[in-house]
């Protein structure tokens, strides 16, 4: 019995060593494991912070570039403002120096049918003038009266019956902006 016991103690003795060998070696694993979990973390945390600093780099640099373009076409706005009627004010010029010499012209002769001539020469090249910049008058006298081209003044009994609700005379001539009304026609409707 004595050598039961002995070898029991010894079995024990001998499960107890494997159990702490096995203790101790899952320990290393462990930390083994823990450690190589820890030095992918670290990685993945360097490949993020790069990715961010990219990222955040290239955001400052895009709103940058947007302000840069904010303030550019503010002041291609503020110069077309300022100077984009400039081609229009220098062809004015040219026909307000053509009534300057039509006016001395007048002081100076006394043949009335050039006078006549140069006033209409000046009055086709006014109009001319507006046409280039797109301008064009309302047809309006004889025409249906319309609200979205005319503005009626007053109404007057009609000459004939049909001229009712049509425009009978033009108080002051109205005028389009590429197709867009800048000045209503003033007219008498008849009715």
């Amino acid at each position: 019995m004595s050598e039961n016991k002995e070898i029991i103690e010894n079995i024990e003795q001998v499960a107890t060593n494997k159990s702490e060998n096995t203790e101790k070696s899952n320990t290393k694993k462990k930390k083994k494991k823990s450690e190589s979990e820890e030095e992918k973390l670290k990685q993945e945390i360097e490949k993020l912070t790069e990715k961010y600093n990219e990222l955040n780099d290239k955001y400052i640099r895009l709103a940058a570039e947007f302000d840069n373009y904010k303030k550019r076409t503010l002041k291609e706005k503020t110069e077309l403002l300022k100077f984009g009627g400039e081609n229009v004010i220098t062809q004015l010029i040219n026909i307000l120096d053509d009534f300057e010499r039509a006016q001395s012209s007048i002081k100076e002769t006394s043949d009335l049918e050039s006078i006549k001539q140069g006033i209409e020469l000046i009055n086709n090249k006014f109009y001319e003038f507006l046409k280039q910049q797109g301008v064009k008058e309302i047809e309006a006298k004889n025409n249906d009266f319309n609200t979205d081209y005319h503005e009626a003044i007053t109404r007057f009994p009609a000459p004939s019956e049909e001229m009712k609700g049509k425009v009978i005379d033009v108080i002051q001539k109205g005028y389009l902006l590429h197709d867009k009304v800048i000045r209503f026609a003033k007219v008498v409707v008849g009715e």
